[in-house]
């Protein structure tokens, strides 16, 4: 499952929030509230949990765009953790991944940091993400990972994307299907912006030219 925003969604006005001065002219409208953001990623853990909860949890973040959902993520599973009868042991890596197309055939996927990623044998590895396109960057990692034997490997993405160049591939856990826009917020950048910016908002055309590298 997972909270879908329509095509049509209008979202929110930006001076409904607060949103930083410095970004106010760059922005449609506020598409996925912070506090929207927080609930559904609270939702998640306690299914990551119930799912995953009888053994070693090694959770893999997917930087950089991953960090802000991965912090939070960890933080309502370290909460579940000590408010339950049950609880999961958790340890952190951080993997960057950077792929190169040089045409649409071939998607080479170069993984860059992450202890040795031969330590995930035999473990229950959650790989955190903060956005699924087209879904082959995932699909390159997953046969990666699958090379290290590890018990078991979930894949949560705080959004997925409507897209029709998917190439169908879907998480285990899914906080929101998203229109095909170009989104930016809670740790989603342009050319690095936007990351300081707690909501999940559409991009204006302007900006894109402003910011453009």
């Amino acid at each position: 499952g997972a909270t879908r925003i329509a095509d049509d969604e209008k979202g929110h006005e930006l001076d409904l929030f607060c949103v930083p001065k410095h970004y106010e002219n760059d922005l449609e409208r506020v598409i996925i509230p912070h506090g929207l953001i927080m609930d559904r990623t609270e939702r998640l853990a306690r299914d990551i949990v119930r799912d995953m909860g009888g053994h070693h949890i090694v959770a893999l973040c997917v930087l950089k765009g991953g960090y802000k959902f991965f912090a939070d993520l960890l933080d309502y599973i370290t909460a579940l953790n000590q408010n339950s009868d049950k609880s999961v042991p958790l340890t952190v890596d951080f993997i960057r991944v950077k792929s190169y197309c040089n045409d649409q055939s071939t998607n080479r996927v170069k993984v860059i940091g992450g202890d040795e990623l031969s330590k995930l044998s035999g473990k229950n590895v959650l790989i955190v993400e903060d956005i699924v396109e087209t879904g082959r960057t995932m699909e390159t990692l997953l046969s990666l990972l699958s090379d290290c034997k590890p018990k078991m490997v979930k894949v949560v993405s705080l959004l997925v994307k409507r897209t029709p160049r998917s190439s169908g591939y879907r998480p285990d856990y899914i906080g929101f299907e998203v229109p095909d826009a170009f989104l930016v917020g809670y740790a989603l950048d342009y050319n690095e912006y936007f990351r300081d910016l707690s909501h999940i908002c559409i991009l204006n055309d302007r900006a894109k030219e402003k910011y453009k590298v």
